[in-house]
């Protein structure tokens, strides 16, 4: 097989897996309403509420996961996936995603080259990070740094994947 057959083969069976996917993830309500200040105003009702994790990562982890992710939209994540990934898969995934307003993903799987998810060490102090992060983020005017998966996003369409992500690990989330 040729190269350029692969290459054929591989965006098919993307596309097959991408449309399989849209199907399989759920649609039900979400948390709150999918945008920046619905999030915000979802983590300001957890400010001191006993919080448990079902399996995986503590609250506190979860938080600092979610918060180095909108860091890292401004910043530069610390490492990406290849060229060719973040202009194929990781865009189709995303589009996916947002088609079904509804994410997917391993939720115990760090961000690639993220720093340990240790500090802050408390939940109330890992929120707080997490909530300043989102009124950094919304009100950041320069430009965004690529996502290490989907590659260059818009505000609005990094706003939709950084919601998307916390309303994901929060379904791990429970009031203790």
């Amino acid at each position: 097989m040729n190269r350029r057959q692969l290459l054929k083969y591989t965006a098919l069976g993307g596309v097959a897996a991408a449309g399989a996917g849209f199907w399989a993830l759920p649609i039900g309500e979400q948390p709150a309403t999918m945008s920046l200040e619905g999030a915000q105003r979802l983590l300001d009702g957890l400010v001191d509420q006993p919080l448990a994790s079902l399996k995986g990562w503590s609250p506190a982890q979860v938080f600092n996961h979610c918060a180095q992710s909108i860091e890292y939209s401004i910043s530069g994540y610390p490492l990406l996936k290849p060229t060719w990934f973040r202009s194929s898969v990781g865009p189709l995934a995303f589009s996916v995603f947002a088609a079904r307003g509804a994410m997917r993903h391993p939720l115990d799987e760090a961000i690639p080259g993220a720093a340990a998810l240790t500090e802050p060490a408390t939940q109330a102090l890992a929120l707080q990070r997490l909530r300043q992060a989102f009124a950094d983020f919304a009100a950041y005017q320069g430009a965004l740094q690529p996502h290490f998966a989907y590659g260059a996003l818009s505000h609005g369409d990094y706003a939709r994947a950084h919601v998307l992500h916390l309303y994901n690990h929060l379904t791990l989330i429970k009031l203790a």
